[in-house]
């Protein structure tokens, strides 16, 4: 791991060098680093003294190492290197790229460039490009590559290591190889390991692992599906095939990685309360999109504390009569809506690592009851000793507030452990009903609790 101090201090460094037009001492302390850290350097010079002076850099660079830093490189920053360097020296970054890689930056770049780039590829590479682009922005086919490793059952394991070293190289990944048919049909995988023990006369059909125990996915699947397998069964790649199983590309795992993180920022930004967040960094998203984004929750939370305010009013006779049990409204409705928050939280979680299951909603409904009525209890006893001895209120006033919490708690755990699953099963993202949409909820049912239980106390 990079010393971040470090790093820092070199890109200063770096970018001083630039400054002082120093290019060949600038480009040497560059190629002292790792690919991704000269990407991220490039980020910062670019910040500080523009485009031009990068790309000066930028050009003598090693070809195969501006290449390989280009694919790290954020979009913004991509599409400022394109506009200064030439066409020629463009196709050149692109037609180097792993594929999967400039798959990724030709769908980020805009309409016209792309056709400029495709204008100067091979009929055979336009069609293959084409081909990946009009998959589905989020399906297992917007992420695969068609470099991989591909045998016939009828291969040596000799012939095969052989044709290994031939084309490893240009392969994503050797690890693991698949065995297809004439048809490009996928019969099944077989190990680098399960070669490398085998005898060299053994056949690939012989050793291989065959369709029926292979886990592959669809090239139409959803990303998301695809990343739970990836997590479910550890694999560093997985098969990608067509409707008719015909074997289209692999995914690898350094790809899914993104998918993970784009789908946890995803579920954070729902759980908090943003809808439809662009899919940018803060500080180059439009005013616009903020509030576009941010202020439809915000609209229903709005509405929902009008129907508690409306609540309220309703027993404005009773507040008349008992003063005292306004102050402990907000502590009820922030209890409330933490409890069930909080559990919400637990359970959403659990769904998306795979730790529940739709089938589990009865557990933990069960679970959750005996948990809010411990916590309630406990809540409860608390604040009883506290608003009879400390505010020194009523005995009507500190069973009505006291009940009413562990009642309150009971109520709003149950939901936050409930909704979520219930969204699953109707198709709505279950983060979704995280904090915003339990707080609003809570806060209703808890200010309807309070006061009507408060009236039958004090009618007592």
């Amino acid at each position: 791991m990079k010393n971040e101090k470090i790093f820092e201090e070199a890109v200063r460094e770096i970018i001083g060098l630039v400054d002082a037009k120093k290019y060949i001492s600038a480009r040497n302390r560059l190629l002292d680093m790792n690919r991704v850290d000269i990407a991220e350097a490039l980020e910062e010079i670019i910040e500080a003294l523009g485009i031009s002076y990068t790309v000066i850099l930028f050009r003598m660079l090693p070809k195969d190492v501006s290449v390989e830093v280009f694919s790290y490189l954020p979009t913004d920053d991509q599409l400022a290197v394109i506009n200064v360097i030439t066409d020629k020296e463009l196709s050149y970054i692109i037609s180097e790229m792993d594929f999967d890689d400039m798959i990724d930056v030709l769908e980020e770049l805009p309409a016209n460039i792309v056709d400029k780039i495709l204008s100067k590829a091979t009929k055979e590479e336009r069609g293959r490009i084409n081909t990946f682009l009009n998959y589905p922005h989020d399906s297992a086919g917007s992420l695969m590559t068609p470099d991989y490793i591909s045998l016939r059952k009828d291969m040596t394991v000799k012939g095969s290591l052989a044709h290994i070293k031939r084309e490893g190289m240009d392969s994503e990944t050797v690890y693991t190889c698949y065995v297809k048919d004439a048809g490009r049909k996928l019969l099944g995988i077989v190990s680098l390991r399960t070669l490398v023990v085998s005898d060299d006369g053994a056949l690939i059909g012989d050793i291989m692992c065959g369709c029926e125990d292979m886990v592959y996915v669809n090239a139409h699947d959803d990303q998301e599906y695809v990343s739970e397998l990836f997590k479910k069964y550890g694999f560093l790649a997985i098969p990608v095939v067509d409707g008719e199983k015909r074997l289209v590309g692999i995914i690898t795992v350094d790809d899914i990685l993104n998918v993970i993180e784009e789908e946890y920022n995803e579920d954070f930004e729902k759980m908090a309360g943003v809808l439809d967040a662009p899919d940018a960094e803060y500080l180059d998203i439009g005013v616009l999109k903020h509030v576009k984004s941010r202020l439809p929750w915000l609209i229903l939370l709005m509405i929902s504390a009008m129907l508690t305010g409306g609540i309220i009013r309703s027993f404005e006779s009773l507040l008349t009569h008992a003063l005292s049990l306004a102050v402990y409204l907000p502590m009820l409705m922030g209890t409330g809506g933490n409890s069930g928050s909080q559990t919400a939280t637990l359970v959403i979680r659990g769904m998306a690592v795979g730790d529940l299951q739709l089938r589990d909603a009865a557990k933990v409904f069960w679970k959750e009851l005996r948990v809010s009525f411990s916590i309630g209890l406990v809540l409860s006893s608390l604040n009883f000793a506290k608003i009879l001895f400390l505010d020194r209120e009523s005995l009507s006033v500190a069973t009505a507030v006291c009940v009413s919490m562990l009642f309150i708690v009971m109520i709003a755990k149950s939901i936050g452990g409930m909704l979520p699953i219930v969204a699953k099963r109707v198709g709505v993202d279950p983060a979704l009903m995280a904090a915003p949409m339990i707080s609003s909820l809570t806060d209703i049912i808890s200010c309807f609790t309070y006061f009507s239980l408060a009236t039958v106390i004090f009618r007592l």
